[in-house]
C-alpha cells in the first residue's frame, strides 16, 4: 500500500515537470513576442526541452498503463498520441526562420499542453490523498479489506 503513495508521488513529481517544461516553453514564445529574445535563441532554447517532455509524457504514459490505472492512463493517452503523431512528422521542433509566421499557433500549442497539464495535476494530487486516506484508515484499523474499493485503483 505505501507503493502507491510512492508510486503517486513520482507521477505528481513527472507532472510538475511537465508543467514547468511547458510554462517555460511559452514564456519563451512570450518573450520572443516582445523581442526580448531573437528567434535563434528563442528556438534554441524551446527545441532544447520538446523531445525531453516528449520522453517524459510517454514514460508517464507508460507507468500508468504497466500498473494498471486505466482511468488515469486514458486521461494521458491523447497528449501521449499528439506528441507522438508530431514526432513522426517531424514536426516537433520550431523552425527559426518560421518562428514568427507560427508565434500565435505555437502559443496556443503551448497553453492547450498547459491547460491539460495543470489538469492532470490536480488528478494526481487527489489520487495522492486518496491513496494517503486509504493508508492511513488501513493502519488505524488493522486488517480491514479495503482493495476493492473506488479509490485503490
Amino acid at each position: 500500500m505505501a507503493w502507491a503513495v510512492l508510486f503517486w508521488l513520482l507521477i505528481f513529481l513527472m507532472n510538475l515537470a511537465l508543467i514547468v517544461s511547458s510554462f517555460y516553453q511559452l514564456l519563451c514564445l512570450v518573450d520572443l513576442e516582445d523581442d526580448h529574445l531573437n528567434p535563434f535563441e528563442a528556438s534554441s532554447r524551446i527545441n532544447f526541452w520538446v523531445v525531453p517532455e516528449f520522453l517524459l509524457q510517454g514514460l508517464l504514459c507508460l507507468l500508468l498503463l504497466v500498473t494498471g490505472h486505466w482511468f488515469t492512463f486514458l486521461a494521458a493517452l491523447p497528449l501521449t498520441c499528439y506528441n507522438a503523431f508530431l514526432y513522426m512528422k517531424r514536426q516537433h521542433l520550431i523552425d527559426v526562420t518560421e518562428v514568427f509566421r507560427a508565434i500565435k499557433v505555437e502559443k496556443r500549442i503551448r497553453f492547450v499542453k498547459l491547460g491539460f497539464y495543470v489538469l492532470f495535476f490536480v488528478m494526481v494530487v487527489f489520487r495522492i490523498f486518496a491513496v494517503g486516506t486509504i493508508l492511513v484508515y488501513h493502519s488505524e484499523f488493522g486488517d480491514l479489506d479495503i482493495r476493492s474499493s473506488f479509490l485503490e485503483y
